[in-house]
């Protein structure tokens, strides 16, 4: 019984201890668990000029880069923006993209077919530079000799293809600069449909001398989380990871925080010729794919306080005079849609991380997807899954039921044995678990199912939390976004009414403290389900209600054998 008591001492401190943690979070305070994103500004924060607008640097500063990838330095890599920047829009019809002709840059991407939270007519905004916003992707050439510079993200473009939406399966767009002898025409090939973007890099060499130049990729961002929010930091961590990320085959997956940049201490793959580069926000990523088996050098440094960039530098070659050379690549800029990612690069989908528990959370997420095509309705499909798992774990409840069942007959004996050794704890334990002995009744035996079904939950959680085919999905009437909490916190009083229910189906614990702490429990949890994600409320409503049907008919059927006289 001293275990038991332990066991149920230990949940009801951790469900204290999360719900605190989830209330100093929703009063704006710092979480007990982990920091909060680093190298984060407000809006009302002071930043200087450069860090505001840094999306489109100066050519007269320079980023260092680290001696030891023996790569060529990418000029001019922050800076205040031009007055008046000119623009170029086209459009598919998931993508609009914003390109500035200094750079061909693309300085705005709305994903049209995202609506942001707060305005369902609005689409969200991936890429911007904006005052105090600076995401942006960048590409040029760079290891032109020494008085000279190649075309960069800083050089003029104009834009020499014409149309700019999309009218068949495919948009072209075209943009071309000179510099040096060296003109470069960078090429965007747009689908319908999709946020694969293929992109070119073609190198003339105009001059009577061959050239060596390298390309590199870029993708420049500020610090600033844009999807801060108020859910339980201890078990968000991975489902909201913001920061940079590089894949090889060599060192998997790897995930560097701007306080690491920051500090000089981010550890990745710093030369390979494979994978893929990028930057992770909540449910949307930008990523660069070079050509694989091309070899390439990755940096990821600070260029102002509190603006980063991660990079690509590939060596083209030998580029012969008068001869021209292609360097391909693929840029994501869109949702963390697995299946689609899957299909671009190895190792894109695990941008989506679902942390120590993926072996189970890709299962459930996967039969999820199954579901939703048989329903059409992520509620439904929560629904269906909860049915799914209660099933699979039918026999184990089953076992646990009847235990409860057992306990609740052998309550009056209880009493007995309680009242006839008084406060003689030892002996009053040891005939306990005599009768328990006796009667086969596992004393834990009610704790199984909530232990079982903690990495399920847990699972399930991330699901929710990470997976872009659940933001903003709606179930019915006041659920309109099962990813979010519940606006009238209907679900969390459900889910508290349902387990003090429960609680009125099992033996009252013989000991006062555990009997308190079991009252205490429906309060606790239902408290905690108000800051979490409604979807996730809704399984545990359903669960709390497909238990307590299985309870009763088990409690029953016990009930009616034991009245049964034995033959």
């Amino acid at each position: 019984m001293d275990i038991r008591r332990t066991v149920l001492l230990m949940i009801f401190s951790f469900s204290l201890l999360m719900l605190w943690n989830n209330w100093q979070i929703h009063q704006g305070k710092a979480p007990l668990f982990g920091a909060p994103p680093a190298a984060t500004t407000t809006n009302g924060a002071s930043q200087s000029p450069a860090a505001t607008n840094a999306g489109v640097p100066t050519a007269n500063t320079s980023a260092s880069t680290p001696a030891s990838t023996g790569s060529v330095a990418v000029p001019g890599l922050a800076g205040a923006a031009p007055a008046q920047s000119q623009t170029v829009t086209v459009k598919t019809d998931v993508l609009q993209l914003t390109f500035d002709l200094q750079g061909a840059q693309i300085v705005r991407a709305d994903l049209l077919a995202f609506p942001t939270t707060d305005d369902k007519d609005v689409p969200f905004v991936l890429l911007d530079r904006a005052a105090g916003r600076t995401y942006v992707v960048q590409s040029g050439l760079t290891g032109a000799p020494a008085g000279t510079q190649y075309p960069t993200h800083l050089s003029s473009f104009s834009m020499i293809s014409e149309t700019k939406e999309i009218s068949g399966d495919t948009l072209v767009v075209k943009f071309a600069a000179e510099s040096a002898g060296i003109k470069l025409i960078k090429t965007y090939t747009l689908r319908r449909g999709q946020y694969v973007i293929d992109v070119s890099h073609q190198i003339e060499n105009m001059t009577t001398d061959a050239v060596t130049p390298s390309v590199y990729l870029q993708i420049t961002r500020d610090g600033v989380d844009p999807n801060q929010s108020s859910a339980p930091s201890f078990l968000s961590g991975p489902a909201n990871y913001f920061g940079a990320a590089v894949y090889s085959e060599q060192d998997k997956f790897q995930k560097v925080t701007f306080t690491e940049i920051e500090k000089h201490k981010a550890a990745y793959i710093k030369q390979t010729d494979n994978g893929w580069f990028g930057m992770i926000q909540h449910y949307f990523v930008t990523a660069w794919i070079p050509q694989q088996g091309k070899s390439r050098n990755y940096e990821m440094t600070e260029l102002e306080k509190n603006i980063f960039a991660i990079r690509s530098i590939e060596p083209v070659g030998a580029v012969a005079a008068n001869s021209s050379q292609t360097i391909n690549a693929k840029l994501w800029l869109g949702p963390q849609d697995q299946s689609e990612l899957e299909k671009v690069a190895p190792g894109l989908d695990l941008v989506v991380d679902y942390g120590l528990l993926a072996i189970i959370a890709k299962p459930v997420f996967s039969l999820m997807t199954w579901l939703f095509t048989l329903l059409g309705n992520w509620g439904w499909t929560i629904i269906a899954l909860t049915f799914l798992i209660k099933l699979a774990f039918y026999p184990l409840s089953a076992a646990s039921y009847r235990s409860m069942a057992k306990m609740k007959q052998v309550a009056p004996r209880l009493a007995i044995l309680k009242e006839k050794f008084g406060d003689d704890r030892q002996k009053l334990n040891a005939a306990m678990m005599e009768m328990y002995r006796t009667e086969k009744i596992n004393p834990l035996g009610g704790c199984l199912p909530i232990v079982v079904q903690i990495p399920v939950f847990i699972s399930l959680y991330y699901v929710l939390g990470s997976s872009v085919e659940l933001r903003g999905a709606p179930w019915i009437l006041w659920v309109h976004d099962l990813a979010v909490r519940d606006p009238y916190f209907i679900l969390p009083a459900i889910m508290m009414g349902t387990m003090f229910l429960q609680m009125r189906l099992n033996p009252t614990p013989p000991d006062p403290m555990q009997a308190k702490v079991m009252m205490f429990m429906p309060l606790v949890f239902g408290g905690m389900m108000f800051f979490f994600p409604s979807g996730l409320v809704l399984y545990w409503c359903v669960n709390n209600i497909l238990s307590i049907a299985q309870q009763w008919y088990i409690t029953q059927k016990m009930a009616k054998l034991a009245a049964t006289p034995h033959r």
